[in-house]
């Protein structure tokens, strides 16, 4: 049996712990926090990904 599945599967959630960490300690709103973490927690893959390159803290200017 290929267990690489389940190795994937906690990488995912090993940074959907920290994405969601990351929020909780951004200056965003307490309603934006919310809405990010919902995101991330309903849709582990699509969430992590859309809050890399979207999420608060800007990261497109932090990258420069």
């Amino acid at each position: 049996m290929f267990t690489g599945y389940g190795l994937v599967g906690l990488i995912i959630l090993i940074l959907d712990i920290y994405a969601v960490i990351k929020v909780v300690g951004s200056h965003e709103s307490t309603g934006a926090k919310l809405l990010w973490i919902l995101g991330i927690i309903i849709f582990p893959l699509l969430g992590l990904i859309v809050w890399f390159f979207a999420g608060p803290g800007g990261r497109s200017s932090a990258r420069l």
